[in-house]
């Protein structure tokens, strides 16, 4: 989903206030974490994912996030990842148009 620049802006303000629900450790991605990561994308869309891991290794596995899940990322700062992913059946969010 390729979102506009207003948009990132609108989910960023949203996600400021949320706590992180998924924790990716230093074992790494392992199916239970993407399965975590689904489930918490259908049930809020928007979320934000701790990474503990040095530099190059977040951003290696925010990459094998984004392409399992099929989400947005969009913002990326330190330890923590924002991610949107639209629940076609149930919307939560209401983006402005582009």
């Amino acid at each position: 989903m390729t979102l506009s620049d207003k948009q990132i802006r609108h989910l960023r303000s949203l996600a400021h206030h949320l706590k992180p629900v998924v924790r990716v450790g230093q074992h790494g991605v392992h199916d239970t974490v993407l399965e975590e990561l689904a489930q918490a994308l259908d049930a809020h869309e928007l979320i934000k994912v701790k990474i503990v891991a040095d530099k190059a290794g977040r951003r290696e596995i925010i990459d094998r996030l984004v392409a399992a899940s099929g989400a947005t990322l969009v913002q990326h700062i330190g330890q923590m990842a924002v991610f949107f992913r639209r629940n076609n059946k149930k919307p939560k969010i209401a983006l402005p148009s582009k």
